[in-house]
């Protein structure tokens, strides 16, 4: 079958690849931002531009007693400005000789067609927000430029996960780790090597390191909590063996969903740190440096979207599956910031497609599973508001 056949025949498909074929890399999705706003003015959506250039769309609520919900996808690819052309190949979208973006282009064209039928719908509904960021990919700056206290949901779904059927309910913070290492005497190799006061860098920054963990640090019910990972060891140059090295370093990366274990974590480090600088005095010196670039996505304790989310999936005919990511997303900045009244978002990133091979010029999406998607969304929905 060609894919004009199925634009079609379906209404939320065409909609998927006129948004695919939109070109619309990291701080570069002008063309989909215009896009966006031309399609809610044919469509009466109330829709406006954050000083970011997010887009926000709301749907009012037609009875005020039904809760809102907030559904996030972000608008930028990985790939260029080149064209995008979609070809159907058997069930899957691809496109010819490039990224397709149904990264995060499929959350995208769930959302925006499961709200516009809402606003043309005579269901008593709670207010509908939908948040389109930019800039997912390369930096989450779009995310972190929202203005929270204007939105008012509290449970939030991030149309962003890649595998039809997905609620993830926290995720992995990511914090780099650098430690320095800085000899006090170098020297020559051979003239000053039975100092005993001088001591080579590069053998004491890997003494450290043989020190620290590595790897799974804490783990839950077969799901990785904490992890640590040594990025590379850095000291003087492979082919001079000459010099008693002065300094040296070290790089890690610490993931947890788990603020309390990341913190222990921590702790560990820096006891190594404390530890060899009592070993080395007036020998030697380790320093230690810490820097958060996303914070934990912290599991609730309030089970009601996944306990929906489980139900609707099965009505659907979706095979639910509820769990924790050792990774980043934009639930982790949801997760520590408050609506318009003060109250913590409660984010879950949602799989509404099977995506493939993400990111490459392999990438593909199954068509049928977007249309499965957007059944499982409304299901939800209609039990969500009751």
């Amino acid at each position: 079958m060609h894919i004009d056949n199925i634009r079609n025949e379906n209404e939320l498909i065409n909609l998927f690849c006129t948004l695919a074929e939109i070109p619309s890399p990291s701080m570069h999705e002008e063309k989909v931002i215009a896009w966006l706003e031309n399609y809610c003015k044919e469509n009466s959506l109330d829709c406006r531009l954050d000083s970011y250039k997010n887009v926000i769309i709301r749907i009012p609520a037609t009875d005020a007693s039904k809760p809102a919900l907030l559904l996030s996808a972000h608008m930028d690819v990985i790939g260029d400005d080149s064209p995008v052309e979609t070809y159907l190949d058997g069930d899957l979208i691809r496109a010819k000789g490039r990224t397709l973006g149904a990264d995060d282009k499929a959350g995208l064209a769930n959302a925006l067609y499961f709200a516009t039928k809402l606003a043309k719908s005579d269901i008593a509904h709670g207010e509908l927000e939908l948040v389109f960021t930019r800039d997912e990919e390369n930096g989450a700056s779009g995310i972190r430029n929202i203005e929270f206290d204007k939105l008012n949901s509290k449970y939030v779904l991030v149309l962003d996960s890649d595998s039809l059927g997905q609620l993830m309910t926290s995720g992995a913070s990511y914090t780099s780790v650098k430690i320095h290492v800085e000899s006090f005497k170098g020297g020559h190799s051979g003239i000053d090597i039975a100092d005993t006061t001088r001591e080579n860098a590069a053998k004491l920054i890997a003494d450290l390191v043989s020190n620290l963990p590595q790897g799974v640090y804490y783990s839950k019910d077969g799901e990785v909590i904490t992890s640590c990972n040594i990025g590379g060891i850095s000291a003087g140059k492979l082919n001079v063996t000459n010099i008693i090295n002065t300094t040296a370093e070290a790089s890690y990366s610490i993931r947890s969903s788990s603020r309390e274990m990341e913190n222990e974590l921590k702790e560990r480090f820096k006891f190594e740190i404390d530890d060899f600088n009592k070993q080395y005095t007036s020998i030697a010196k380790a320093t230690i440096e810490f820097a958060e670039h996303l914070p934990p996505f912290e599991k609730a304790d309030d089970e009601y979207i996944p306990i929906l989310f489980e139900a609707a999936a099965k009505k659907a005919g979706v095979k639910p599956q509820i769990s924790s990511f050792h990774a980043g997303a934009e639930t982790h900045i949801y997760a520590n910031r408050t609506n318009s009244k003060g109250e913590k978002f409660l984010p879950y990133l949602v799989g509404l497609a099977d995506v493939h091979n993400m990111h490459s010029k392999e990438e593909n999406v199954n068509y049928k599973s977007i249309i499965k998607g957007q059944e499982l969304l409304n299901k939800f929905y209609a039990a969500y508001i009751g």
